[in-house]
């Protein structure tokens, strides 16, 4: 048995030196494992629900998303071009939304929650070619008398700017409206309905 006489202090240091490098360790084993929980990015192309930030999105301008590996549009609608979509309906095939390609707060004139911002699924209804986006009176090239709306130059779709298709094209069905909602006035949900468990 050792006579040396027991050093409280460097106990105490010891001590206290061992729990501060085992708490670090704890928390740099936690971190990746916590991490670990959210969404792949293969998962959220898979699926998940994306934000989008509409605050900067001009009047008449276009922001191209992606979510589920598809084009989402999100245009904000200027109250000129949205004065102008009732005109449209006697050319159209679907216009009262009939065709189920929306969610039901969607069967509307302007296919959207808020007149202002129009979602759409990029892809033609035709074949799933991508439409162009034709505005400041380049969509008059395509149908007289429409200044803007959205063109598939693959086989000459057109639609609207609700995404509601022209009658005499190939595709057969309005643009898809995805699920969304507004978390609050800048910041799109895609993926979800309000409410939807």
């Amino acid at each position: 048995m050792s006579n040396t006489p027991v050093n409280n202090d460097r106990r105490r240091f010891l001590t206290a030196a061992t729990s501060v490098v085992g708490g670090v360790g704890v928390v740099g084993a936690a971190v990746p494992f916590i991490a670990s929980w959210n969404p792949s990015a293969k998962a959220k192309a898979a699926g998940a629900d994306i934000e989008v930030d509409i605050s900067k999105i001009n009047p008449g301008q276009l922001l191209r998303v992606e979510w589920r590996s598809k084009p989402v549009w999100i245009v904000r609608r200027t109250p000129e071009l949205l004065a102008s979509l009732a005109k449209n309906d006697d050319m159209l095939r679907d216009p009262n939304s009939e065709e189920d390609q929306q969610p039901e707060f969607a069967r509307n004139e302007y296919r959207s929650l808020k007149e202002e911002y129009l979602v759409l699924v990029g892809i033609c209804t035709h074949l799933g070619c991508s439409p162009q986006h034709l505005k400041d009176g380049a969509f008059a090239a395509h149908t007289e008398g429409v200044n803007d709306g959205f063109f598939c130059p693959c086989h000459g779709s057109k639609f609207d700017m609700a995404g509601r298709v022209f009658q005499g094209v190939p595709a057969p069905l309005n643009l898809v409206v995805p699920p969304y909602y507004y978390i609050d006035d800048n910041t799109l949900l895609i993926g979800s309905e309000e409410g939807a468990a």
